[in-house]
């Protein structure tokens, strides 16, 4: 593992750790957020490319309004109007996108982790203090990232609290089979047959959807400009797709979804053992700058974020984002690359 220094925040040293496996595949971190800064893949035409959208320098870094790569923490998506109850409680929370709450407030992404690297394996950990955020509970998370030979990342996620409180963890990378430029040319396939509506806000209107009939199927492999395109009302709520589907869980790692660039001949399988993934078309990317000078567009990045249902605390019909104390929060999500 290679570790470098990539500047300071105040008093604490920022690096970046990068993990190598025998096919020349990189992937790079940073103890800033405890991110996933980048995936250098090489395909069958001996091109290696970064697969993540992102930033150069660790101050454009600090800035980013967009979740590029972040660990979203302590809840990820979005919490409707900033409250929830847990045994008969109400919480508040900070509202930052529009009426409601999103991916924690001030959120994981903007911490300093700790760090220590084990064998091949880079592990953060941070503690969220009670009311941090407004969250109860002094919760204590672990991130840990490995990059197999077989090219899967592999991303293991651990947390425990002294007090009833929510968890819902995951990464906000953006992806990119090509490197850059539009991912409506991108096929998708995402192994559910339901999806959680949404209202005028992004919150989950409280029941499940059949994704038969309509834009929302990609039981098959579809082209994501294909579906996108499509008149429906759940789009123009998203302005395009951001919406969680509803997957098998039964705590067993559950092969997700499914990207595919036949431009650049790769794709990237998603596991999980979480019940939802959210599915999100860069619908709000802006023109931003990122990487070798790249200027990042609508529909530039696919994210496929592994989570609890948006707002589960608020529907009681929703899977369960509640931990407990004496209880342990353990997930994993894997992202396996390959050549078609």
């Amino acid at each position: 593992m290679q570790v470098d220094k990539w500047g300071n925040i105040e008093d604490y040293e920022i690096f970046k750790f990068t993990l190598e496996n025998r096919n020349g595949t990189q992937a790079e971190f940073s103890n800033y957020g405890a991110h996933w800064l980048s995936l250098r893949h090489l395909n069958m035409a001996s091109q290696f490319t970064d697969l993540l959208l992102g930033y150069e320098t660790l101050e454009e870094l600090i800035y980013d309004k967009f979740f590029f790569g972040s660990t979203i923490g302590r809840f990820a998506n979005r919490i409707a109007k900033g409250k929830f109850r847990v045994e008969d409680q109400e919480y508040t929370l900070s509202v930052n996108n529009g009426p409601n709450h999103l991916h924690g407030g001030s959120g994981f992404n903007t911490k300093v982790w700790d760090y220590k690297i084990v064998e091949d394996k880079i592990q953060f950990t941070y503690l969220s203090k009670d009311s941090e955020d407004g969250y109860p509970g002094n919760l204590k998370v672990h991130v840990t990232y490995s990059l197999s030979d077989d090219d899967e990342l592999i991303i293991d996620y651990f947390a425990s609290t002294d007090a009833p409180t929510i968890v819902s963890l995951t990464n906000h990378a953006y992806f990119n089979l090509n490197g850059s430029g539009s991912i409506l040319d991108h096929k998708l396939q995402i192994n559910s047959e339901k999806f959680t509506p949404i209202d005028s806000t992004s919150i989950p209107l409280g029941y499940l959807k059949s994704v038969s009939k309509t834009p929302f199927d990609f039981r098959t492999p579809k082209l994501i400009r294909n579906q996108i395109t499509m008149e429906d009302e759940q789009l123009v709520m998203g302005s395009g797709f951001d919406h969680n589907y509803v997957l098998q869980y039964d705590s067993l790692l559950y092969n997700a979804a499914t990207l595919i660039s036949e431009s650049s001949g790769r794709g990237m399988d998603v596991f999980t053992t979480m019940p939802g993934i959210q599915f999100y078309s860069g619908n709000f990317l802006d023109g931003v700058k990122g990487k070798g000078g790249a200027n990042y567009k609508k529909n530039n990045g696919v994210c496929l974020e592994t989570q609890f249902f948006p707002d589960s605390p608020n529907h009681m019909s929703f899977p369960s984002a509640i931990l407990n104390p004496m209880e342990l929060y353990r997930h994993q999500s894997v992202y396996k690359f390959y050549n078609l």
